[in-house]
């Protein structure tokens, strides 16, 4: 049903697919491109043509590579940082819900402190703190970013955890962790898995964001971002570094947006 009612959106289908090829295209980027990180300065800043098809930086290294290269590393940041939302989130959400009392007032007031700092400003001073890393960037988003998806499972277990199916696991003599983790929270998912596919843009966002600014995956290491970030400084004349990783933050943002919005109508059967 769900399926089904997603389907009807071929602009969601649509960005599905897109995302499925991203997808690809970054598994595959060893095979499909050359070195991202090739240095050929009698080729730099060259317009796309036959040998460059989306050009070259001031370095003569290949955009075309270089993007693709770098759809691996947005992309892997997006799903890490997002599954470690997930499941901060999910478990202090689920123990708020569940619970209540001491443990719910503890944990809002957790959430109410980490969404009284600026979200890009709280990710800078972590990176800044422990300097700019692959690692350090997804972690770094990852744990100040599950908020939504803690407020999402607290709302859903508050709603849940006196239904007939969870009274006849406690009466059976089941555990609380065996209730919540085998009973609540497969029940409490659908929304949270709707924030979390918002959150994946987010942090692709976010991280193009950090490496525009010098914070984000070292050098030589291709970002989006970090293309934008060679950009500025000759964006009088070569356009081609502005606009196609541009383009693709773009896309795969807004495709990420459109599949969580679609698939938040398609739980909702009064969205139809």
């Amino acid at each position: 049903m769900i399926c089904t009612r997603f389907q009807r959106s071929k602009l969601a289908v649509g960005a599905l697919i897109y995302v499925a090829i991203v997808a690809l295209i970054a598994l595959m980027a060893p095979v499909i491109t050359v070195d991202p990180n090739a240095i050929d300065l009698t080729s730099r800043l060259r317009p796309p043509d036959h040998a460059h098809p989306l050009g070259t930086d001031d370095l003569g290294r290949d955009i075309y590579a270089r993007l693709v290269h770098g759809a691996r590393v947005s992309l892997t940041v997006g799903f890490a940082a997002t599954a470690i939302a997930l499941v901060i989130g999910s478990l202090l959400g689920a123990l708020a819900g569940y619970y209540g009392g001491a443990a719910d007032w503890i944990v809002s007031r957790v959430i109410e402190v980490v969404l009284c700092f600026p979200f890009l400003l709280l990710v800078l001073s972590i990176v800044a703190l422990f300097g700019p890393s692959f690692l350090t960037i997804m972690i770094a988003l990852g744990v100040t970013s599950w908020t939504s998806e803690a407020r999402f499972m607290r709302g859903e277990l508050l709603r849940i955890r006196d239904m007939e199916f969870a009274q006849a696991a406690r009466a059976s003599g089941a555990r609380d962790a065996r209730i919540i983790f085998r009973h609540l929270l497969p029940n409490a998912l659908a929304p949270v898995l709707v924030s979390a596919s918002f959150g994946v843009a987010s942090a692709i966002l976010v991280e193009s964001a950090l490496s525009f600014l010098d914070m984000g995956v070292p050098p030589p290491m291709p970002s989006w971002g970090n293309i934008l970030t060679i950009a500025q400084r000759h964006i009088d004349y070569a356009w081609w570094l502005v606009v196609f990783p541009g383009v693709a933050i773009f896309l795969t943002v807004a495709a990420f947006n459109i599949i969580g919005d679609r698939v938040r109508d398609a739980l909702d059967p009064r969205s139809e």
